[in-house]
């Protein structure tokens, strides 16, 4: 059968009870998607949080022929499927827990670029709101925007990229077949030609509420930082940079008047110390480590420290072989987990090995 791979991968997205987590951890055990469908039950019930349930599940899935007629739909309309386990699938976001193991994309950008940021707010933004936002991203030369094509400030977001000719990606919380809001399908069309659609939506899947906080999650894990312009106390914006604190992202906050409620959630989420107070580019370049290039850290010989752990060795070798690295980059070279890391960048820094930089950045001290 054609593209036997896509359709068990799909198949795999559409079995009741069975989300990106537990999608995942299937994989990993029987080795692909389709291994998960031909897979003995015996050996699935031995696979730890597969229970009983599950297995059956899977094992009375019939409809293949529903992933088949996404598989016609990606080839006529030449989409872009993306495995979890593909070169191009965005590399930030695969290192969130929850991650889709499928999305689908179309555009001509390349989602593991160096520098990504995410900027969302408000659909109703101010005269003001639009005014930063337009500023802030028309000063972010070389940074990939990424927004969910929403009225206000997405859109605000979009078009400021485009003006001035950076390459933008809209998250969408539907299927490719269609565009939402409507009004937005001309803005759409301008994006894919400087930047891409992405979705881990099949198509027919139409823009239910509780889609919104799902594209949410693939709006901050697949960017650096995350950037809130004018938002209420309530609303997508704070689930977005909610879920960025908890991807260890940073999150960056315009300020507003004590008395505009739609500033309120920016408000509170800089007194929170939820997020960075920032007024305009150049501050989120510096602390982001963006304008690092006329500071290049030299070879830094290796002093008589503390004898190391076994993960302080290997966080010291990354650091000395790259010099000044972002935790995530730690996290991708390291093959340790994020606690594991956090914890011995903490100790280095108490012994003075390492020096933490703005932007959460790392070098050897």
């Amino acid at each position: 059968m054609k593209n036997d791979g896509l359709l068990y991968q799909i198949s795999l997205t559409l079995v009741s009870g069975i989300g990106n987590v537990l999608a995942k951890k299937l994989i990993n055990f029987c080795g692909s998607a389709e291994a998960v469908f031909l897979e003995k039950e015996r050996y699935l019930l031995k696979i730890p949080g597969i229970g009983q349930a599950i297995v059956q599940a899977i094992k009375e899935y019939r409809c293949f022929d529903r992933a088949e007629e996404e598989i016609a739909f990606i080839e006529r309309h030449r989409i872009q499927p993306l495995s979890y386990l593909d070169e191009a699938y965005p590399q930030r976001l695969k290192e969130c827990y929850d991650a889709p193991i499928l999305l689908y994309y179309t555009g001509n950008v390349n989602m593991n670029c160096d520098k990504i940021l995410s900027v969302v707010g408000t659909r109703t933004p101010t005269e003001y709101g639009k005014e930063v936002c337009e500023k802030i991203v028309s000063e972010l030369t070389g940074v990939l925007i990424v927004s969910g094509l929403a009225y206000g400030v997405d859109s605000c977001a979009h078009r400021a990229a485009l003006k001035s000719n950076l390459q933008t990606i809209a998250v969408l919380a539907h299927g490719l077949d269609r565009i939402y809001p409507a009004q937005n399908k001309r803005l759409a069309k301008e994006i894919i030609v400087n930047g891409g659609l992405l979705t881990e939506f099949m198509s027919r899947v139409i823009p239910d509420r509780e889609n919104f906080p799902q594209r949410n999650r693939i709006v901050a894990g697949m960017a650096d930082a995350t950037l809130v312009i004018e938002t209420p106390s309530r609303g997508g914006s704070l689930i977005t940079a909610s879920l960025a604190n908890s991807y260890n992202r940073d999150v960056f906050a315009i300020p507003g008047k004590i008395t505009d409620p739609k500033s309120s959630g920016c408000n509170w989420l800089i007194r929170s110390n939820r997020a960075a107070l920032v007024e305009n580019a150049s501050q989120i370049k510096e602390m982001m480590g963006w304008d690092s290039e006329s500071k290049k850290i030299g070879v830094v010989q290796k002093k008589l420290f503390p004898v190391l752990t076994p993960d302080e060795e290997i966080i010291y070798k990354i650091l000395e072989e790259n010099g000044e690295s972002s935790i995530d980059f730690i996290v991708r070279n390291a093959n340790l987990t994020t606690s594991k890391i956090s914890a011995a960048l903490l100790n280095m820094e108490f012994e003075n090995i390492i020096k933490a930089l703005p932007g959460r950045m790392y070098i050897l001290a």
